[in-house]
């Protein structure tokens, strides 16, 4: 989770309006008479302005989706002839199984059986928004590549399509759309009239669309290229050689948020691409981390982004490279948010989110805990929280912290308790939960539980994936101190038989280096790390750690210079 901070505001001086066109009638006219009929009795004029499509699956009855609700429009089920009605009227679906009706914006995507016959039909409602990049326009008006990330249906190409309007109208520019599934200027050979002046570049087959964006900046000279769900390799690389042409490019992605398509091998070239770099001994040394960091490849191919977050709300960040690098270094990173009010006027706010995840791992290899305090991914505001809980007698053996899961493996939960031998129990009613766990998806879409969990004052942590690794990471970071306290107790008989004792601010640097590869080998990134000589006692405590996590581990070296290698178990010589 993302965790947001107000900092300053500031009011946009211009407001700006809006107008919206659906042609809806056209999409009516080729659905089947009753499916229309049962449209009409249970929504009023305004209620169908809302509506985002018509779901047709056979067998079942037909179905209509608003942004807040889903209704079934009659008792009466669909059948072949019904999904045949539609497929008459429409024009020739694609090879990414979508087609639409000439001249208009509608969509209308199949599904279809292992013979190859439809069994379902979305019918979605194509909309011109006028205005709707007001909120933007600005960043589009710059010259410089601008990418447009988003959730499904939160209007990315709508937002696109207006784009490729005010560049090519008003600006004057000459602009090329590279349609693939002709969502963006709509079926048929004649573009739709809310593209503009910009013309239109159909795609026979979406294997062939980075073929096609390298063929419109070859052979039509344009000054901006407008792409929409780059998603391939080739597309990806596609769009940078255009980017190193000079040309502006304007562009949609799957993925909500930055990181996101920072994780995302395929199109992380976006944003400059992600590699390992092996570090010097000194110049570790001197940044304080381990060897092996993530660092960004390239300048990235779009030097703006925009994260639309809802449609009145988006998130900017203007320089991406600087972003990019934030993240992987855990910097704090500041970003522009601009949510436009019902009026029409737009505020701006500057909100620094926390990266903790990036942040945690950085202080980790360097033996060093935020502020006295371990912090768990994304969880800063609700840590304070925790501690009190923790002070309120929970989190000992005693008296464990009470975990309740919401969209979190419970047996992978209970497994990461009992490797890390945290004080804590996997509860099943929230009421009974001192902390709740969910998953950064579910807690984007705030379902009931997690409310009700935010107004009983339950803290909430999100973890990016339903992984032990990300499991353990909380634990110990809810429970550092019991933790090594715990492993302190264990070994504390032996270290007597020891010929040396290790200061408690070493042997804690020693610990958190073997955490921190512990996290490396588990998370793929390398498969063995080298931790940095330690006394035999210190060694022992590594092992156990290693041993925890499943890991295996073997001590090398000579003495005074001997030290713990970590490595899978599958990787054994």
């Amino acid at each position: 989770m993302t965790t947001w901070r107000t900092t300053s505001a500031t009011e946009s001086p211009a407001p700006f309006g809006e107008e919206i066109t659906d042609n809806l009638e056209d999409l009516l006219a080729v659905l089947p008479p009753h499916v229309v009929e049962a449209l009409e009795a249970q929504s009023t004029p305004e209620e169908r302005k809302e509506l985002i499509e018509i779901v047709l699956d056979l067998g079942r009855p037909p179905e209509a989706r608003y942004p807040d609700r889903e209704v079934y429009l009659s008792d009466r089920e669909v059948t072949r002839e019904d999904i045949a009605y539609v497929a008459e009227r429409i024009g020739r679906f694609g090879d990414d199984n979508r087609a639409g009706i000439e001249r208009t914006l509608h969509r209308i995507s199949a599904i279809r059986s292992r013979s190859g016959q439809i069994v379902g039909l979305t019918c979605r409602i194509g909309r011109a928004v006028y205005g709707t990049i007001g909120i933007v326009r600005d960043l589009v008006e710059s010259g410089e590549s601008l990418l447009l990330l988003g959730r499904p249906g939160v209007g990315k190409t709508t937002m696109l399509r207006e784009t490729a309007r005010v560049l090519a109208d008003d600006l004057g520019k000459r602009v090329i759309i590279v349609d693939t599934s002709n969502e963006i200027a709509g079926d048929g050979d004649i573009p739709h009239p809310s593209i503009g002046r910009a013309r239109r570049m159909q795609v026979p087959t979406p294997a062939m669309q980075h073929a096609v964006m390298i063929e419109a900046v070859e052979n039509h000279m344009p000054e901006v290229i407008v792409i929409d769900e780059i998603g391939t390799e080739l597309e990806a690389a596609a769009a940078r050689t255009i980017a190193e042409r000079g040309v502006q490019l304007v562009g949609t992605a799957h993925g909500n948020t930055l990181e996101n398509l920072m994780m995302n091998p395929t199109l992380s070239d976006l944003i400059g691409g992600i590699q390992s770099v092996t570090l010097s001994d000194e110049e570790a040394r001197r940044r304080g981390t381990q060897k092996s960091i993530l660092e960004r490849k390239a300048p990235p191919t779009f030097t703006m982004m925009v994260e639309i977050q809802a449609r009145d709300r988006v998130a900017v960040y203007r320089d991406v490279a600087s972003a990019v690098d934030a993240i992987l270094r855990g910097q704090p990173l500041r970003v522009e948010v601009r949510q436009r009010a019902p009026d029409g006027s737009v505020t701006v706010t500057y909100e620094q989110p926390y990266h903790a995840e990036h942040a945690a791992d950085t202080d980790r290899r360097s033996g060093r805990r935020r502020g006295g305090e371990a912090m768990h991914p994304a969880a800063e505001e609700t840590a304070p929280v925790v501690r009190d809980v923790m002070r309120a007698g929970r989190g000992t053996p005693d008296r464990p912290a009470r975990v309740f899961p919401f969209g979190v493996s419970r047996n992978r939960l209970e497994q990461a308790i009992h490797q890390m031998a945290a004080p804590a129990t996997v509860v099943r009613d929230l009421r009974d939960a001192d902390v709740v766990v969910t998953l950064k998806n579910y807690y984007r879409r705030r379902p009931q539980p997690l409310r009700e969990a935010e107004a009983r004052g339950i803290p909430i942590y999100v973890l990016r994936n339903n992984t032990i690794v990300q499991m353990a990471n909380l634990l110990r970071s809810l429970f550092a101190e019991q933790l090594q306290s715990s492993v302190m107790r264990q070994e504390s008989e032996r270290w007597d038989e020891e010929e040396a004792e290790v200061p408690e601010d070493r042997l804690a640097a020693a610990m958190f280096e073997a955490e921190a590869a512990i996290h490396d080998v588990l998370s793929g990134e390398v498969s063995s790390v080298d931790l940095r000589p330690q006394a035999s006692h210190v060694r022992r405590l590594q092992h156990q750690l290693a041993e925890r996590y499943n890991l295996a581990s073997r001590s090398r070296g000579r003495e005074p210079q001997r030290y713990v290698e970590i490595f899978r178990r599958d990787g054994l010589p």
